[in-house]
C-alpha cells in the first residue's frame, strides 16, 4: 500500500513536470525569474509592462510556479491586484530552472511530446536527455533537506516529460496489451524500429518499470502500476502542443493556435488523445453518477424525468452509458415500452455529433443527436420543442466538465461591490479577467440555465481549482498545478467549488447535498459532482 501511495504521488509530480518546465524554462530565458529575484516582491503590472508580456498567461504562469512552491502568490480581488513574491526556495529553485531546457528544446523542435505515434527520426535526440537523466543533469545533491528536495522535485519533473508522452503513446497504440503485461518480450515482436523501441525499453528499465535478460524485457510491479494507469497522463500531454509556444503565449501573439479556420481542427490541443485520456480518467466519477441515475429513476414515475439532456455529448459514451444503467438497473429500464425515455445528445462539434449518432445507432438506442451551445439554452429549448415537441425542463440535464469551457462573454450584469473569493488566473486570448468578471460571468451562465432546469436539475461533474498554496502544501498529492496550467492557457474558467455553490445559490439553483461529491475527499479537492436544483 505504501508503493502504491509512493507511485501516485510520482504521478502527481510527473502531471507537474509537463507543465511546469516549459513555464520555467520562459520565465528563465526571458529574465522573469531573475527581475523576481532582485526585486523580491512585484506587483504583476509592473512585470507586464517591463516585458511586453500577456497580462492574462503571465498570471497563469506565475500562478503556476507558486503552486510548486518556487515564489508566493497574492490577489486581491477588491483592488483587482497581483503580487507576487519571492521565498525561502525562490534563489534555489529558479537556479534548477536551466535544467528544463533539454526536453523544453525537444518539444519545441520535433513532434516526440505532441503526436500518438513516436517519430522514430527524433528518438537520438531523446536518447542523448535519457543519458542526462541517468546521469542527474550533473547535479551534485545538496546536504541541506530543502535543497535536496527541490533538485529532486525539478529531476522529476523532467522525468515525467520523458515518461508522461512515451506512456501515452505506448498505451494508445497497444503496448499495453494483456499479452505483453503478462509475459516476455523482445523489442522486435512489438515494434517496428526494435532498435528505437530498446532505447525507450531500456530508460524504462532504469526506472524499474522493466527488467531485461538475454534481451528479454518484462515488466515489473512498478511498470504494471504506471502502464495500468496510462490515461492519467493523457490529458496534459494532450496540451502539449499549446506548451510547445510557450514563448509567445507569455511574450507574442497569444491567439497564436487559436486563430484557426472552420474547417481545421484545433492546433492547442491534440484532441483525440485528449478524449483517450478523458475516458480512462473519469470511470471513477461515473460510478457516482450511476447512484445517483439509480435513485431518481427508481422514483414513482410521475416523479421522475422524461429523459435526459446530455450537453457536450462527445462521442455518445456517457449517454448509452446512462441509457444502458437506467434499462437495467431501474424501475424505469421495465417501464419502457408506457413510459419511453427521450434522450437528446447535443455538442457545438458537428464532427462529434457524427460519431454521437453513428454509436447510439450501433448501439440500438434511439435518441435525439443535435446542435447545441451550452451558452444559449434559450436556442436548444426552442429547438427541441419546435422540432421534436420535447419541453427541455422536462428533462435531466446531465453534463461533464464542460461548464468550464464555456465561451467567454464579457457579463452583461455586473454585481455591485462584488468582491470575488476565487485566487483563480483566468485569461481571453491572453488578456487578463479579473475574478470578479470570472464570477459575473458564472453567473450569467448559470441563470439562462436555470429556468430550464429548476424542476428535475442539472447534474454536472465539474473541475476546480484551488488556491496555490495550499497546492504547494500538498506536492504529490494533486494534479491541480497541471489542471491551472492547462486550462488557463485555453481559456477555460475553473473555480474553487466554494465558488461554484455560492455563484449557482445566486442564480437559485442549490447543490442537493445528498448527492454532492467532491474528490478527492479533502480540502484540496479538484472535481465535484453536484446535483444543481431550483
Amino acid at each position: 500500500m505504501i508503493q502504491k501511495t509512493e507511485h501516485r504521488t510520482t504521478i502527481f509530480s510527473h502531471l507537474d513536470g509537463l507543465v511546469i518546465a516549459p513555464v520555467a524554462y520562459a520565465l528563465h530565458k526571458s529574465g522573469v525569474s531573475e527581475t523576481l529575484l532582485k526585486e523580491k516582491t512585484m506587483r504583476l503590472n509592473a512585470l507586464v509592462n517591463q516585458y511586453k508580456a500577456n497580462d492574462g498567461y503571465l498570471n497563469v504562469a506565475l500562478r503556476a510556479i507558486a503552486s510548486q512552491g518556487f515564489i508566493d502568490y497574492a490577489i486581491d480581488n477588491a483592488t483587482n491586484e497581483i503580487t507576487v513574491s519571492t521565498n525561502e526556495n525562490s534563489s534555489f529553485a529558479f537556479s534548477l530552472f536551466p535544467l528544463y531546457e533539454d526536453v523544453v528544446t525537444l518539444l519545441q523542435q520535433t513532434d516526440l511530446f505532441t503526436s500518438v505515434h513516436i517519430a522514430t527520426a527524433s528518438v537520438s535526440q531523446l536518447k542523448a536527455v535519457f543519458d542526462k537523466y541517468e546521469d542527474h543533469f550533473g547535479i551534485v545533491f545538496s546536504d541541506n533537506p530543502k535543497e535536496r528536495a527541490l533538485q529532486e522535485q525539478v529531476l522529476t519533473h523532467i522525468e515525467g516529460f520523458l515518461v508522461g508522452p512515451i506512456i501515452v503513446s505506448l498505451g494508445m497504440t497497444g503496448m499495453f496489451h494483456k499479452y505483453f503485461m503478462e509475459t516476455s518480450f523482445r523489442p522486435e515482436e512489438f515494434h517496428k524500429e526494435p532498435e528505437v523501441f530498446k532505447i525507450i525499453l531500456d530508460f524504462f528499465t532504469q526506472l524499474n518499470w522493466f527488467t531485461e535478460k538475454s534481451g528479454n524485457y518484462q515488466f515489473t510491479e512498478t511498470g504494471l502500476f504506471f502502464a495500468k494507469r496510462a490515461s492519467a497522463y493523457g490529458v496534459t500531454v494532450s496540451y502539449l502542443p499549446m506548451f510547445k509556444v510557450m514563448d509567445e503565449l507569455l511574450f507574442g501573439n497569444p491567439s497564436l493556435l487559436r486563430d484557426i479556420g472552420i474547417n481545421e481542427d484545433e492546433r492547442h490541443v491534440n484532441r483525440e488523445m485528449n478524449v483517450w485520456g478523458s475516458g480512462g480518467a473519469h470511470t471513477t466519477y461515473f460510478k457516482i453518477i450511476d447512484e445517483i441515475i439509480i435513485e431518481l429513476f427508481n422514483k414513482p414515475i410521475q416523479e421522475q424525468p422524461k429523459g435526459i439532456l446530455d450537453m457536450g455529448c462527445g462521442n455518445g459514451a456517457f449517454l448509452q452509458h446512462i441509457f444502458d444503467v437506467i434499462e437495467r438497473q431501474t424501475l424505469r429500464g421495465k417501464m419502457l415500452e408506457e413510459h419511453p425515455l427521450f434522450l437528446v445528445g447535443a455538442d457545438y462539434n458537428q464532427a462529434a455529433l457524427k460519431v454521437t449518432r453513428a454509436n447510439l445507432i450501433k448501439a440500438d438506442i434511439w435518441a435525439k443527436v443535435i446542435w447545441g451551445d451550452i451558452g444559449r439554452p434559450d436556442l436548444l429549448a426552442k429547438d427541441l420543442k419546435d422540432n421534436y415537441n420535447i419541453d427541455l425542463k422536462d428533462l435531466l440535464n446531465v453534463r461533464t466538465f464542460l461548464d468550464h469551457n464555456r465561451i467567454w462573454e464579457t457579463p452583461k450584469v455586473k454585481i455591485e461591490n462584488r468582491i470575488s473569493t476565487s485566487t483563480g488566473a483566468f485569461a481571453h486570448r491572453g488578456k487578463r479577467i479579473s475574478n470578479n468578471d470570472v464570477e459575473d460571468n458564472l453567473l450569467d451562465h448559470f441563470t439562462k440555465w436555470a429556468p430550464f432546469v429548476h424542476k428535475f436539475g442539472l447534474l454536472i461533474i465539474e473541475l476546480h481549482t484551488i488556491a496555490p498554496q495550499l497546492t504547494a502544501a500538498n506536492i504529490g498529492k494533486t494534479a491541480a498545478t497541471a489542471y491551472d496550467a492547462t486550462h488557463g492557457f485555453s481559456d477555460q474558467y475553473i473555480v474553487e467549488i466554494e465558488v461554484l455553490h455560492k455563484i449557482a445559490a445566486e442564480a437559485g439553483l442549490q447543490p442537493d447535498m445528498q448527492y454532492f461529491r467532491k474528490f478527492p475527499n479533502t480540502e484540496y479537492a479538484t472535481v465535484s459532482i453536484n446535483l444543481l436544483k431550483g
